[in-house]
């Protein structure tokens, strides 16, 4: 199966007068439609690995490829259409808007490139929220939903533009164990259903070992790489 992503000999150093390295020579890729997990202690550099995976920061050095495009050599404009079209983010925070129904939060990324909505976008973000059982509280505020719905309401957004790829940055760590179990197996439902891929930084070792493959960082470098 081919790879959606690749990273090539990446390092990533912060810093002018005082240099801090957090990557080192790192090579490492994901397959197309595959459910997998990035673990770590804090430090370790898998936040900084997810946000180069996620052109939202670039590397020192290395070459980064997503679903076929090179994108460490992008401008600003070529990286935002990039991101809109092929990746999908979660947050371990939702980042919803207040003032918008669950609906609207929803369809805000087709938005950005579109001026109006047809009808089959709003079906699609209806069918979506379906999906993660928030039909009955679709037209409600966001601030009008519990935490694992406002959750649930960030993973249907993430998936309205039909990304290839979503990356997730604990995006349970707020949540009771309860509301944790129905985000991933939702998760789970959507890489099955729709056979998109997954790249998940978790804390929580019985959730990353639901995953098809663990990856741990530790002190910038793959210390475990684990296929199931």
């Amino acid at each position: 199966m081919a790879n959606i992503i690749q990273l090539e000999e990446i390092n990533k150093i912060y810093g002018e007068k005082i240099k801090t390295q957090v990557l080192f020579d790192l090579n490492l890729s994901f397959e197309e439609n595959s459910f997998n997990s990035i673990i770590g202690a804090s430090g370790s550099g898998k936040s900084t690995l997810l946000n180069i995976i996620g052109t939202l920061d670039k590397p020192t050095s290395g070459r980064v490829f997503i679903d076929g495009n090179r994108t460490d050599t992008l401008n600003k404009e070529e990286l935002a259409v990039l991101r809109n079209k092929t990746i999908g983010f979660i947050f371990q925070f939702h980042y919803l808007l207040p003032e918008f129904t669950a609906r609207e939060n929803v369809l805000i990324p087709y938005r950005i490139g579109n001026y109006k909505v047809p009808r089959e976008m709003e079906e699609w973000a209806d069918e979506l929220l379906d999906l993660v059982g928030l039909t009955k509280v679709k037209n409600n505020l966001a601030t009008d939903m519990s935490g694992g719905q406002q959750q649930r309401t960030a993973i249907a957004r993430a998936l309205i533009n039909r990304p290839k790829l979503i990356l997730a940055d604990e995006p349970t760590g707020n949540l009771d164990s309860d509301s944790t179990k129905t985000i991933y197996s939702t998760l789970r439902d959507i890489n099955e259903k729709f056979k998109t891929t997954f790249v998940i930084i978790t804390h929580d070792q019985r959730i990353a070992e639901q995953a098809d493959r663990i990856v741990e960082i530790k002190d910038g470098r793959i210390n475990l790489d684990i296929r199931k």
